[in-house]
């Protein structure tokens, strides 16, 4: 066994960057491509060809410079800094034209290098483009300003080095608790980490800061429409708009809040002022068509879609919207535009995992399963890539769950909550009919549908606590729900009453369809003990490959890999069950399939387990008209259809990994 020690990729790296500094190229150079023979990662295998094209050009050695710099480009065309270090390549072969491409790509890319701005700054003025000029010394300007330690941070941030980013920014913040740029930064990190709590609570802090921070506040609108508190949004674009009221961002980002709160008329008359306004913005007509598309104006959505990706044929989101309507049927003219943009080598990546998966729906309507699957497939694989979501630690959620949430638990705790009969929550796995069974219950006269609400989530990641540390081998929650207060309870309740107000008109019922709820229906149990929760349930096959289909905008990143979502499913039953021994009778079940074969039977069931008599309305749900944001929005306003149940069994040749962690010969 050899017990040499060697030096990390990381020294090594630096060594050679020293060597470069000393002017020792030819040194460098032979180190690099000594360590590309031994690594095996590609990550390290892109800055040595990064460190290989910067020695070859300090050493004047350019044609093998631009070839090192290609290489690299070939293994990630969006790296900033390659495309930075192309443009001082080609100029230094006078190649201007190619070196200003170059450093407008690289700072498209990451807009934080100073380096380019400073190159384009000096191309500019040699072809006197003054607008150029002035916009590119504006931003350098800001770089300028910003302490070395944040716009480090700023570097990593749009490099991907989120860990490394948050490790800089807060320890710039220790020593400068009160820099409010500095709070947007470790928020916006904290954004793309999904570590939302620890944003929103950054983001008000800076406010209370200085309240004229338009950054701030503007993140902190957009974060709050994210995580569905849309009320807080309505308040907090006004002073935005008050200061800026010619922005059309954020006139959007009210339309938003307005299509949360259930103000879809004023939405849209919002965002058609705003398309009145620029109607040369993709984003535009998309939003445009979300909010008529709620609405159930399924035509005019239609149009505004189309009209995205007319001025922008590469817009990923245009067409899979298209797709998601579930009744679109994609043209031969637009599959090829797709197809054609699949290949564009400077396709961002959301653009195309949201091309597949349109792809794969215009092939499955087609019943060219074959390709439809490949399309998906593809999608799932950038998805799941890009997301790097971990099945074993929502499996050890579950054991978590399954270890506190005790009899004991909920019989020296039970009757602690808010004891009030409003809420329905509506839960189980996304895709399983879950919208189908809001649409049946909204149709009473005293019920109303609201949305997939947040509330729960929000204060699960509350109690749960900011991430665990190494030696912790549990999170806080549930552990700590028979540790904490217990007058929190009906605290927890009576503020989950009072936040979701705003999205009821008066029926005295309402539903909270928010699919992953059902992990947390202990903690549901003991805040409102009285709330009824139905559990949507589909067929193990149905279910998941439903969900292997469905591009979802945030939330189930489970679902972008077939033995992922089969090990879900199988937690959920799991966790299902769990609740079953815990709170016999807490929960009704209701299978997907039973509603499709005997509609009524299964609509008397549920209206008898939330205790209201029967209403033809129930039944005759299609007929209602009510604003429904899930993908379901147009099959719910359709009488049932059976055939979307078998569905999967044209793709079973491609589900053996599925089948096999659902144990399904």
């Amino acid at each position: 066994m050899d017990n040499t020690s060697h030096p990390s990729i990381e020294s090594q790296l630096k060594s050679i960057q020293k060597l470069i500094q000393a002017t020792k190229f030819d040194e460098a150079i032979k180190q690099c491509k000594q360590l590309q023979t031994q690594s095996t990662d590609s990550q390290d295998n892109i800055e040595l060809w990064y460190l290989i094209a910067v020695a070859q050009r300090y050493a004047k050695t350019l044609p093998l410079a631009l070839t090192s710099i290609n290489e690299l480009l070939k293994l990630e065309n969006k790296h900033s800094r390659a495309n930075q270090e192309k443009g001082f390549i080609y100029l230094a072969l006078n190649e201007t034209t190619l070196a200003k491409k170059s450093f407008e790509k690289a700072v498209e890319l990451n807009p934080s290098l100073v380096a380019s701005w400073q190159a384009l700054i000096q191309l500019y003025r040699d072809e006197n483009q003054q607008n150029n000029i002035q916009k590119a010394a504006n931003h350098l300007e800001k770089l300028k300003k910003l302490p070395p330690a944040l716009l480090a941070v700023t570097e990593l941030m749009h490099e991907g080095k989120l860990l490394k980013a948050e490790q800089i920014c807060r320890h710039f913040l220790q020593n400068n608790k009160r820099h409010v740029d500095g709070m947007c930064m470790l928020a916006e990190i904290g954004i793309e980490l999904k570590i939302y709590d620890d944003a929103e609570f950054l983001l008000a802090s800076a406010l209370e800061l200085d309240p004229n921070h338009i950054h701030a506040r503007s993140l902190y609108l957009n974060l709050l429409i994210r995580l569905g508190k849309y009320k807080v949004a309505a308040q907090q674009v006004e002073p935005l708009l008050i200061a800026q009221p010619d922005n059309l961002s954020f006139k959007i980002a009210k339309a938003s809040a307005l299509t949360g709160l259930g103000e879809i008329e004023q939405a849209i008359s919002l965002f058609e002022q705003v398309v009145a306004e620029n109607d040369q913005v993709p984003g535009f007509h998309l939003q445009l068509g979300h909010a008529l598309k709620t609405k159930g104006e399924i035509e005019k959505a239609i149009s505004s879609y189309q009209k995205a990706y007319q001025l922008s044929p590469s817009y990923g989101d245009a067409f899979w919207s298209l797709a998601n309507t579930k009744t679109y049927r994609f043209s031969d003219s637009e599959i090829a535009q797709m197809q054609t943009q699949q290949n564009n080598e400077d396709l961002a990546l959301l653009d195309s995992i949201q091309l597949h998966f349109a792809t794969g729906k215009a092939f499955e309507d087609r019943k060219d399963y074959d390709q439809a699957f490949k399309s998906y497939q593809k999608g799932n694989e950038l998805q799941h890539a890009h997301n790097g979501f971990d099945i074993t630690k929502f499996e050890q959620q579950v054991a978590e769950q399954i270890k506190y949430c005790t009899p004991e638990l909920f019989k020296n705790r039970g009757n602690l909550g808010l004891n009030v009969p409003d809420p329905i929550f509506i839960l189980g796995l996304p895709r399983a009919g879950s919208t189908l069974l809001e649409q049946i219950l909204a149709s009473h006269s005293q019920v109303d549908g609201t949305m997939e609400l947040h509330n729960i989530l929000g204060l699960a990641s509350r109690l749960r606590g900011r991430s665990k540390s190494q030696n912790d081998e549990e999170a806080q929650y549930p552990k700590n729900l028979a540790e904490i207060n217990p007058d929190y309870f009906k605290r927890f309740g009576q503020q989950f009453i009072d936040e979701t107000q705003v999205y009821r008109e008066k029926a005295p019922l309402f539903i909270d369809k928010m699919p992953n709820n059902f992990i947390h229906i202990g903690l549901i149990r003991l805040i409102l003990p009285n709330a009824k929760i139905i559990d949507a349930r589909r067929s193990p096959m149905a279910c998941c490959f439903s969900g292997f289909k469905q591009l979802f905008a945030e939330g189930q990143d489970f679902s972008y890999n077939l033995e992922d979502i089969g090990r879900y499913y199988q937690a959920y039953l799991k966790i299902m069950a769990h609740w079953d021994a815990v709170l016999p009778g807490h929960v009704l079940t209701v299978n997907h399939e039973d509603v499709v074969d005997d509609l009524e039977k299964q609509v008397r069931r549920m209206l008898d387990f939330v205790g209201l008599e029967f209403e033809q309305s129930c039944v005759d749900f299609h007929k209602t008209k009510r604003n429904i944001k899930t993908p379901s929005s147009e099959q719910v306003r359709q009488p049932i259809y059976k055939s979307a149940t078998e569905q999967w069994r044209y793709f079973e040749p491609y589900l053996g990994p599925l089948k096999k962690v659902l144990n399904i010969d």
